[in-house]
């Protein structure tokens, strides 16, 4: 029986990560923490699962390594520099793993899989992303991961730059500029999690599209990733290693 700890038990992703837990037969849901609650009823945690907020997930990490548990993440706003800073400090805790998931949904990850492979068959691609209002970052990190995963796939393929001959541009019309891709956020009242990649050829567009309808959507990642992640020591970012698909 694997212990879970849930960090920011009382949030929206937090409580629904919790029931998640508690009714799975292999897990064991040994600790809620919220604001202002102490991490020390974390401590004996086999696997720690942090949806909190970008301003306080790094001391949550850093709280966790030195204490030998691993952790799950949720929390948007991962930077090159702070994976960087949480590969530093996994020096010291070589048994420790952090799997660092910019997106929990099976579909979603399909959908940055099918976008790195249509990368190099067409000239333009850009990213739109659509959230609710109160999420805290944008870009999300699961369009960040998209970007960066076309470019990748770009670059192998030898494209040349994306054409766009704007001049006389409004700042941010173009939307954020990630690895060298368009990146869109649109924050709704009424929506959840969706994002779309539409690339353009001569007289076509393809348009790779994924829809979270209900927070429930990434429950079966967020157990697929408390069950693999102390089988993955040091760092790890995205579930498709979990999910057999690197």
């Amino acid at each position: 029986m694997v212990k879970v700890g849930v960090i920011g038990a009382r949030g929206k992703m937090g409580s629904q990560a919790c029931a998640a837990v508690e009714a799975a037969d292999d897990l064991d849901l040994s600790a809620q923490v919220d604001l202002d609650d102490s991490r020390d009823a974390l401590a004996g945690v086999d696997v720690a699962v942090d949806f909190t907020s970008p301003s306080a997930v790094m001391d949550n990490l850093a709280w966790c390594i030195a204490a030998g548990v691993h952790v799950v993440v949720g929390t948007s706003g991962f930077t090159d520099e702070r994976l960087q800073s949480v590969r530093e400090q996994l020096e010291s805790a070589p048994g420790v793993g952090v799997l660092v998931v910019p997106n929990f949904s099976i579909g979603a990850i399909l959908m940055m899989r099918f976008a790195a492979e249509a990368a190099r068959f067409y000239e333009s691609v850009e990213i739109v992303e659509l959230h609710h209002p109160t999420k805290a970052d944008a870009p999300s990190g699961t369009a960040r991961r998209t970007a960066e995963v076309v470019a990748a796939a770009r670059a192998e393929a030898g494209a040349p730059p994306i054409p766009d001959a704007s001049v006389d541009v409004v700042d941010g019309a173009r939307g954020a500029n990630i690895s060298g891709i368009a990146v869109h956020s649109v924050r709704l009242r009424g929506l959840v999690a969706h994002q779309e990649v539409v690339f353009g050829g001569p007289g076509e567009t393809l348009t790779i599209r994924h829809d979270s309808l209900d927070r429930e959507s990434f429950m079966p990642g967020v157990l697929a990733a408390v069950r693999a992640v102390s089988q993955r020591p040091g760092l790890t970012v995205g579930l498709e290693g979990v999910l057999g698909l690197e």
